[in-house]
């Protein structure tokens, strides 16, 4: 295909001095079999969601089609940002906004251009407007030093008085502070105290409140007078799910309640996770596990559901686990232990990992090596660092180089890498000398390290490039696709490959066509 264009280009100016050249650039386009659709000519394409595609033919931004038929100018040089289904786009005289349906929200005149789901602020100076799509209105909404479109859709804006909320019912209150914190609600502060506002701009909690924290979600921690609390904001109202006026500290996201002096209690987001008589101290192992030490010298594991493993006198602490095997600590060597707290693999180690397929990465002298459930050495440690096993592999390194090994060992297609990474599939980027190459969930080599850049975008089609050369390949490390394209992209939607072909036309000079017809004659 691309041989014969080349080859009649060729046939053309043999015997010619090539003096002028005209750049031609098409897109062919394939279905998913890779059988040649059409072709169409435009400068740049970009595909930027499954109903989304942008062109820049004869130097304007448009909308296209489904068909790559343009049916929208943008009015922009290019695209800034895309955030469905707002296009922001960026030319001369500043940003606008485009619905992706082919809507002219904000022609390309703004400094700033912020969006939301069914809103769009546009900024020019210190000027704010707001366009509600719901409503299909625009409107200018203040003058500001500064403005957000917070994460739950209320505009913050903010000058030398204050904070404001202009798009709610009270837009000209003066805030302390106005803070977002997720897509439901934001902070206030007022002289008063805090508070919480939701996303329509209204009190679900007024502001009293001394000191509020956001612990996750859509909780929070608060202390008002002597009385601490722990929220839970819902859209019209804020549930008090806890209160107490024992002090509870929130310290590296543990939170702890100590009555009369004595710790008593650890708290999780809605209440109380543990009420035990004679804890010591807790210390937070991992985002929601907790080493609790009572007072005779026992040591637990807490996790989010209750205890994980009980509380045991032979263990100085005690890490999340699987398998029903926990990694822990005793006289600074680590082994294993059950939900009893009883030792199942002694501690003997420098280090552990925790189970994964039933071995554990196990650290002696300075390498690593696994261990089975059953404590026996199935691969012995001579690696420098290790990973978990994953479908019957594991990434190892083992003098700066990365390998591939399996469950009993042996190094995967028997090569090392400069770097092995693992894919969401279970595939394997193989990175050496600069350059990558792919490894298959099966643990084959299907494509040698040789290629600037490889991406696999579905089964059976893998993107690789070389250079400024583009091309796809299938799963047997077989070109579909030669590599020759200069960029292809992938339209999801219609299930199309659209692979760009530039190339350069010779044009001969007058004067040569002219010697070259009277040497004709």
């Amino acid at each position: 295909m691309n041989l014969i264009k080349y080859l009649t280009v060729a046939l053309l100016v043999v015997g010619t001095m090539v003096s002028v050249s005209v750049k031609g650039q098409t897109w062919e386009v394939y279905d998913h079999n890779f059988k040649l659709q059409s072709r169409i000519n435009f400068d740049q394409i970009k595909i930027l969601s499954e109903s989304v595609r942008v062109s820049t033919a004869n130097n304007q931004l448009r909308l296209l089609s489904k068909e790559y038929k343009p049916f929208f100018n943008l009015k922009g040089e290019t695209v800034y940002q895309y955030l469905e289904p707002w296009i922001i786009v960026s030319g001369p005289e500043g940003k606008g906004a485009f619905h992706e349906y082919g809507e002219e929200i904000f022609a390309p005149e703004y400094e700033d251009i912020q969006v939301f789901y069914t809103r769009v602020l546009a900024q020019k100076g210190k000027k704010f407007w707001l366009y509600n799509r719901m409503k299909r209105t625009t409107e200018m909404i203040g003058e500001f030093d500064s403005a957000i479109l917070s994460q739950n859709g209320q505009v913050i804006g903010k000058n030398s008085e204050g904070y404001y909320l202009p798009i709610s019912q009270n837009p000209y209150k003066v805030y302390k502070d106005l803070r977002e914190i997720n897509e439901n609600f934001i902070i206030s502060h007022e002289t008063t105290g805090f508070g919480l506002i939701n996303r329509e701009g209204n009190y679900i909690l007024d502001p009293i409140i001394d000191e509020m924290t956001y612990l996750e979600e859509d909780y929070f921690y608060a202390f008002d007078g002597n009385q601490y609390m722990l929220i839970k904001g819902r859209e019209e109202r804020a549930d008090i799910k806890y209160t107490s006026y024992h002090k509870i500290t929130l310290e590296n996201n543990m939170m702890l309640e100590y009555i009369h002096g004595k710790l008593r209690r650890v708290m999780k987001n809605d209440g109380i996770l543990l009420d035990m008589v004679g804890m010591e101290k807790v210390n937070q192992v991992g985002k929601n596990h907790y080493n609790v030490f009572s007072r005779d010298n026992k040591v637990g594991l807490l996790g989010s559901n209750g205890w994980e493993v009980n509380l045991s006198s032979d263990l100085e602490q005690i890490f999340p686990g699987s398998d029903n095997l926990y990694p822990s600590i005793k006289y600074g060597k680590f082994g294993f232990v059950n939900k009893s707290g009883n030792w199942i693999i002694p501690s003997r180690f420098d280090e552990v990992n925790s189970f994964s397929e039933g071995l554990a990465a196990v650290k002696n002298m300075g390498k690593w090596g696994f261990i089975n459930q059953q404590d026996q050495i199935v691969i012995n440690p001579e690696f420098d660092a290790v990973g978990k096993f994953n479908r019957g592999f594991a990434i190892v390194k083992k003098n700066g180089k990365s390998q591939l090994i399996n469950r009993t060992g042996e190094i995967i297609e028997g090569k090392d890498y400069d770097e092995i990474l693992s894919l969401p599939d279970s595939y394997y980027i193989t990175e050496k000398d600069g350059v990558f190459g792919l490894i298959n969930a099966a643990g084959k080599e299907i494509i040698a390290p040789q290629f600037d850049e490889i991406r696999k975008e579905a089964q059976d089609i893998i993107l690789v490039r070389k250079g400024d050369n583009y091309g796809i390949m299938d799963e047997e490390g077989n070109y579909v696709l030669p590599l020759y394209y200069k960029n292809i992209l992938f339209d999801q939607a219609s299930r199309l490959i659209l692979a760009e072909d530039i190339y350069v036309a010779p044009v001969l000079k007058e004067e040569e066509k002219s010697n070259k017809r009277k040497r004709a004659d």
